[in-house]
């Protein structure tokens, strides 16, 4: 193990973080010197996160524990002492979310230096999209229970200010506000549910926690609030309501970073029922509740979907019903894992491998409307049409995000929903008819908008249009590469970076506790 892997884990967290604050001084000697430093940072974070997974997973999917301090403060007046650690731990599935981060963090940094060329407030921009990088790490990595309390407030914050920081516009203003809102009520339910079990067993580290929880009243109600509070930032119906107004009304390349936000919303879920609490529980009951969230989840963003006029809001509700897939998938295999059939571990498969092919078809047709809303001066699809003619790429890049989405063959969005599909389909026949009644509806949603936007005769919007600059094409043709390259292989993938990072879930929590305590 190299110097920079074994460092990986702080780097990925301290490069952002730091580059966060860094942009409002770097960006006073120009836009040249700001997006260098940007550029920089995030490439080194891709390879920092691509060296971690090759090492994570090149290892079996062994965790691995990475440790910041570990002496102690001593108060000056009291002489009492507390120790000083933080402390990340990163196995198959940490990495995976490392990889997805990396991507959109890559793509959408390239995206925003020609998106943000002409207008102002592009310093605290770049600001607030680095500080969400490096929350969103910090979630994925840590391996304690208070600090992933702090990094998630860390995205809520950047999240929040970087849906409402323009202030010329209302409906950012009030978008902004409501994500304010429901993520300050997340993150209270999760803080309160730390200070549960911190009061029952005097620990935060998560192995610790895992060993030691017993099954009491204290630790179910701490579950729910957990359960609660993370459905609420992943933006799981019935607690969704924020979701589309951030996604519809940040910049269109933070609307792909706020997608990323919620899956690792999501992984704080996962972890918590499969590693923290999966000794304590009825796995049964609490997959068929991730079940009846994911249909819920699917339903409802879908036929929200369908009514809408307003393009960036028609894809963010087709996003908001991903997150119901990637539910229902994981939903199943905790329903089963008591007796771990092998289905179980295929719906598992499914449900993960859809959280990175989310995101890339997600970011793509973000960074396709963004395009498409620029051009044509208007968000609204009656007032569009004949796009196509003129913008021939932009057309083509929505059509693989939109149809890969929607699960058609042969893009990599039917790879993981067939996975899903298979699976639920043994654990219940409504399941996976529901699932896939719901994507061919999601299809038509797609085929409307498209039809709308990018056929029929040239429109007085489309006469002066043409496709963007090859700075937004580059990032847009690396997430369509994604999209065919995970489409064609699929076994691939699956077998190399999805199998170890379910495994670690369903299978990996002994691994995941002995890599801290031993044993």
């Amino acid at each position: 193990m190299t110097a920079l892997t074994l460092h990986a884990p702080i780097l990925l967290v301290a490069l952002p973080l730091l580059g966060a604050f860094a942009t409002p001084l770097v960006g006073k000697l120009g836009k040249g010197a700001r997006n260098t430093l940007i550029g920089l940072i995030v490439l080194a974070v891709a390879g920092l996160a691509a060296m971690l997974a090759i090492d994570v997973f090149g290892s079996g999917g062994i965790p691995t524990v990475y440790e910041l301090g570990g002496g102690t403060f001593t108060f000056p007046l009291s002489g009492g002492q507390v120790p000083v650690r933080i402390l990340f731990e990163v196995d198959g599935m940490s990495a995976f979310m490392g990889l997805i981060t990396a991507l959109i963090a890559l793509t959408g940094a390239f995206f925003s230096f020609s998106y943000w060329k002409e207008r102002s407030g592009g310093n605290l921009y770049f600001s607030l999209f680095l500080m969400l990088i490096a929350g969103v790490f910090g979630m994925v990595l840590t391996g304690d229970m208070f600090n992933f309390f702090v990094f998630l407030e860390i995205t809520s914050i950047a999240a929040a200010s970087m849906v409402g920081f323009r202030v010329w516009l209302k409906q950012s203003q009030e978008a902004g506000f409501k994500v304010m809102a429901m993520y300050t009520l997340s993150g209270l339910f999760v803080l309160l549910a730390i200070g549960l079990l911190y009061g029952q067993y005097g620990h935060l580290n998560i192995a610790v926690l895992a060993r030691s929880i017993q099954g009491s009243l204290t630790d179910m109600v701490a579950l729910g609030l957990l359960l609660t509070g993370l459905a609420m930032k992943a933006g799981a119906v019935p607690m969704h309501m924020w979701a589309p107004d951030a996604y519809g009304e940040s910049p269109a390349p933070m609307s792909a970073v706020l997608v990323v936000n919620s899956q690792a919303s999501l992984y704080g879920l996962f972890r918590i029922l499969f590693t923290l609490f999966g000794a304590s529980i009825s796995t049964g009951t609490v997959g068929w509740i991730l079940i009846v969230l994911a249909l819920l989840t699917i339903f409802v963003g879908v036929t929200m979907a369908l009514i809408q006029s307003d393009l960036k809001r028609l894809v963010a509700f087709g996003a908001v019903s991903q997150i119901g897939y990637m539910l229902l998938g994981v939903g199943v295999g905790m329903a089963v894992i008591a007796t771990r059939p092998e289905y179980g571990l295929v719906a598992m498969q499914g449900g993960i491998f859809h959280m990175i092919n989310d995101a890339a078809c997600v970011g793509l047709l973000f960074f396709a409307s963004g395009v498409v809303i620029r051009a044509a001066g208007t968000r609204d699809l009656n007032q569009m049409g004949g796009l196509g003619h003129r913008m021939k790429w932009t057309s083509i890049f929505f059509a693989i995000g939109a149809v890969a989405l929607a699960g058609v063959p042969p893009f990599n969005g039917f790879a993981s929903k067939f996975l899903i599909y298979e699976a639920a389909f043994k654990l219940n026949p409504f399941l996976a008819v529901l699932a896939v009644l719901s994507s061919i509806m999601l299809l038509a949603v797609f085929v409307k908008a498209f039809q709308a936007a990018f056929l029929g005769p040239r429109s007085n919007t489309s006469a002066h249009v043409s496709d963007p600059s090859l700075g937004m094409m580059l990032p847009m043709a690396a997430l369509v590469l994604v999209v065919i390259v995970f489409g064609l292989f699929p076994g691939f993938f699956v077998d190399h970076i999805v199998t170890p990072a379910a495994k670690a879930l369903w299978l990996g929590r002994d691994a995941y506790i002995n890599a801290v305590l031993g044993g």
